[in-house]
């Protein structure tokens, strides 16, 4: 038997996932986290999976690919699943969570946890001993240049932008509104509405702001997590088909507002909000003065502003598999952001297959396959096919799924195919003991 211990870095979500599920199926680990000696830029707290951008999980509709993914989580027992929905807050039909609630619950199931010992140190080189590597997209310099060495890969990178957050009472209710987009779920987003009159004014204000523009590298954006101001360059309509899309946020009385800037609530008390795609890497300064120039925000009390760092990821086609270990050293696995995944859920995702196959890894058991016709194995097989030259992390999608057969009446019958057979294989799979 090989070494019946596993070494975890990180304790962001891909860490504590995959911990949890070492943990469950008997494995012993050994979880390092560097936070209370060393924290990155855009992390502040010392408790785990801290979300650094949203604190939303996207949507629960199972008819999204998003809400398939947490689905299949939460049957096949993921922890972060249930943190959210013990620590969720109203956000219509996403799933949104109180940041602190979420993050302490977890802290204190791990480090309470009898399996895992958690050793809050830094680690800058990888033992030679199962580990999964779970550092996010910040790993530290060291660590990241020690990763780069092994696997003999440069360095991928993109930047990533995190929304400002502002207090409730700030808000001007006089001419804001409660409402979700056409009315579904809870109306628990605040709406702030523009005139064309307004946007045309606001909207060169935004182009032409004062950003924080990085020195030593260019600057290389994921298109999914683009800051606002380089959405509204492309184009003046861009963000009207973007973060401030006015369709299905008319008012009561039926008038449809040129432009809307929405705000979802970001904690229980419901004494905080963020500004729904926001994402910016504007100047501090200047994004007070941009964001003062929305109806409604006029004296908006910023409590965190937004901010932009260097995220880091393997090429994941030419370093890992689709059971999320390394081709060259089969007793590394690599989940999280770092693997190539992008987003909350997919990291989840891949801190729990990697947990559950370092498990079989370490029993000598054959690994399981995950279908590529599920969220899971989709997301899995996109990292281990996509193409090496120029990849790029990619939130699940029902892209990443193979083609369904027959003829359907429609895109909503052929999602429900999709969701139908994902939702199936899991349960069959789950039947006869796969994932024990």
């Amino acid at each position: 038997m090989k070494e019946l211990f596993v070494t975890v870095i990180g304790a962001g979500l891909a860490g504590v996932e995959a911990s949890y599920q070492l943990a469950k199926r008997g494995i012993p680990v050994k979880l390092y986290e560097m936070k209370k000696v060393k924290k990155s830029p855009a992390h502040q707290l010392d408790s785990f999976a801290e979300l650094v951008c949203s604190n939303s999980f996207r949507s629960n509709d199972l008819m999204n690919a998003a809400g398939l993914l947490k689905e299949e989580l939460r049957r096949l027992d993921s922890i972060i699943m249930k943190a959210a929905e013990i620590s969720k807050v109203p956000a219509g039909s996403a799933l949104a969570v109180d940041r602190h609630v979420f993050s302490n619950y977890l802290t204190n199931i791990i480090r309470n946890h009898p399996l895992i010992e958690v050793i809050d140190e830094e680690i800058t080189s990888l033992p030679s001993t199962p580990c999964i590597i779970a550092t996010g997209p910040l790993t530290s310099d060291a660590l990241f240049t020690h990763i780069k060495e092994l696997t003999g890969e440069d360095t991928m990178y993109f930047y990533d932008a995190a929304a400002p957050i502002i207090e409730y009472d700030s808000i001007d209710m006089s001419k804001a509104y409660f409402k979700s987009r056409y009315d579904k779920g809870e109306a628990t987003y605040i709406n702030c509405p523009m005139t064309k009159e307004e946007y045309d004014v606001w909207y060169k204000e935004v182009i032409n702001a004062e950003c924080v523009i990085p020195k030593e590298f260019e600057l290389k954006i994921f298109e999914g997590c683009m800051p606002f101001e380089e959405m509204a360059k492309r184009g003046e309509l861009t963000l009207l088909y973007g973060p401030m899309k006015p369709v299905g946020l008319g008012k009561e009385d039926g008038h449809r507002p040129y432009a809307v800037v929405q705000l979802r609530q970001d904690n229980v008390a419901g004494s905080l909000y963020n500004i729904v795609g926001f994402q910016t890497h504007m100047t501090f300064g200047e994004q007070q003065r941009i964001i003062r120039l929305i109806p409604g925000l006029e004296k908006a009390r910023i409590v965190r502003y937004g901010v932009m760092h260097m995220n880091s990821f393997i090429n994941a086609p030419k370093v890992i598999n689709r059971y999320y270990q390394t081709k060259r050293f089969p007793y590394y696995f690599i989940a999280g952001q770092l693997s190539g995944v992008e987003g909350y859920l997919e990291s989840t995702g891949s801190g729990w297959l990697a947990g559950f196959n370092m498990t079989n890894y370490i029993l000598n058991k054959p690994f399981v396959n995950m279908p590529r016709e599920t969220a899971l194995g989709a997301q899995a097989y996109y990292l281990e096919n996509a193409s090496p030259t120029d990849f790029q992390p990619m939130n699940i999608n029902f892209g990443l799924f193979p083609e369904t057969t027959g003829r359907f009446k429609s895109k909503k019958d052929k999602k429900l195919q999709i969701v139908k057979r994902s939702i199936s294989l899991i349960n069959q799979m789950m039947e006869e003991h796969l994932f024990d």
